[in-house]
């Protein structure tokens, strides 16, 4: 068992940026592509991952000073600190079952596909550990390891139905063929869905509002540098930095905007010809049907909008943090909040001011989950050692990922315990889950259409 455990945390080791190109050389060689080019692609990928890590870290590590100056300037204080993702990632890997979740992600995504269930082939293994996450989460309330596994294979199985009826409308915003993402933050766009459908009857919100829209309307102003720049300025001066720092930051907010598309085109220029290939390959072997290759979510990075979003929304996080009753969490480490842009994006099609909306409204929902998920987040990192804690100090994550379904499912599992409240959750949860793929689907037929017009 050892032996097995530590073969799988020498591949994590490597990170995503390698890991994830490894298997997508590994596709391209099956599906009968020349070494060269499959190399090439996967090392585009590669270099894809480091430049958008690095483009993220670089704006995390200018707006997160912004934010904490925010914080401390309303001499608020929050008693549970704000480990971000990394922490959680930490602590799941910690977890002495941890490798197991990727023989059951491989074999749940194997068994959908040949039931044909799924059209979608998830090479994003790397980011198994948010099951793992989610299984741990489900230990802390109901102490039962089975019915962890069985809430994670639940949401392996949700994740790739989602990134199914995704697809079209990850096409239609990159541009790339053939790829989804199968990345979990985006199951909370089951919970946006109904309010993005609600907007469709409210006059000034069913229009498009997306960068081209601004761009029409105030030109330069629109432009993601000058966005940047704008909005990382502002920002600076909310937080009471100098003029002579907030007009840096503005400019590191500017070099933010700017590079993220550029570097978006490399993830294009890496998937286009593993996508196409994959395709043919299909085509030939399987009666015509059509797979999607499942990746991370950064190959939607190159959309303006998902910046725009998360930059608008850390004085929003920082001043719902501070006026919600209840809440006890210090945004911080996971003040870039992805885990909302994301999924709004897909859930509106890229519609700027809808995405704020979303954005806002939802914000409550990631802030109480971190709550009332930090003393089971707090007691997994005392009984691992994973990370120090100091005395009386509590752990969890401002921006937690998906809040509602592993609240939801965690509280469903917790039934073996005498809790029926959780189980009632989860049937709604499920049926909104099913309004979605209808909803999705209904769209997907419209985009075709509009395709065949054209």
């Amino acid at each position: 068992m050892e032996v097995i455990s530590s073969i799988f945390q020498f591949i994590l080791d490597m990170g995503s940026s390698v890991f994830v190109p490894l298997i997508l050389l590994i596709m391209g060689l099956i599906v009968r592509m020349k070494f060269k080019d499959a190399f090439t692609s996967a090392l585009t990928l590669g270099v894809a991952f480091v430049g958008m890590n690095t483009v993220v870290n670089f704006m995390m590590s200018s707006i997160g000073p912004a934010a904490e100056q925010f914080v401390n300037n309303t001499g608020i204080q929050l008693n549970i600190m704000d480990g971000g993702w990394t922490s959680m990632s930490t602590l799941a890997w910690a977890w002495p079952l941890a490798f197991l979740m990727f023989p059951f992600q491989i074999g749940v995504n194997l068994l959908l596909l040949l039931t044909k269930q799924t059209d979608t082939l998830n090479v994003d293994l790397w980011n198994v550990w948010g099951k793992i996450f989610t299984a741990v989460l489900v230990i802390g309330v109901t102490g039962n390891t089975t019915l962890a596994f069985a809430v994670a294979i639940i949401q392996m199985f949700i994740e790739l139905k989602i990134a199914d009826v995704n697809q079209k409308q990850i096409e239609e915003l990159t541009g790339i063929p053939g790829v989804t993402t199968t990345h979990s933050m985006n199951i909370i766009a089951v919970i946006l869905y109904p309010f993005n459908r609600l907007m469709d009857f409210i006059p000034g919100l069913n229009k498009k509002i997306d960068a081209n829209w601004l761009k029409d309307k105030i030109g330069v102003f629109a432009e993601n540098h000058v966005m940047g720049f704008i909005i990382a300025l502002l920002l600076g001066l909310v937080a009471r930095y100098s003029v002579q720092e907030s007009l840096i930051l503005g400019v590191q907010g500017a070099t933010a905007l700017t590079l993220f598309p550029m570097v978006a085109k490399l993830f294009m220029q890496a998937l286009a010809p593993i996508s196409d290939a994959t395709s043919e390959f299909m085509k030939k072997y399987s009666k015509g049907r059509s797979f999607y290759i499942g990746t991370d979510w950064p190959i939607l990075a190159g959309c303006s909008e998902v910046w725009v979003t998360t930059i608008i929304l850390v004085p929003i996080t920082i001043i719902l943090a501070i006026l919600l009753p209840g809440n006890n969490i210090l945004p911080f480490a996971g003040i870039i909040n992805l885990s909302i842009a994301v999924p709004a994006l897909l859930v509106t099609g890229g519609n700027l001011l809808r995405m704020l909306i979303l954005g806002t409204l939802a914000t409550p929902i990631f802030l109480y989950a971190a709550t009332e998920f930090a003393p089971t987040i707090t007691q997994l990192a005392l009984d691992t050692k994973a990370l120090d804690l100091a005395s009386g100090q509590m752990l969890s994550w401002s921006t937690l990922e998906y809040p509602v379904f592993r609240y939801v499912f965690a509280h469903a599992a917790n039934v073996i315990n005498g809790e029926f409240i959780g189980l009632i959750a989860a049937v709604a949860w499920l049926g909104l889950f099913a309004w979605y793929m209808k909803g999705m689907r209904k769209r997907n037929e419209a985009l075709e259409a509009k395709k065949e017009a054209a």
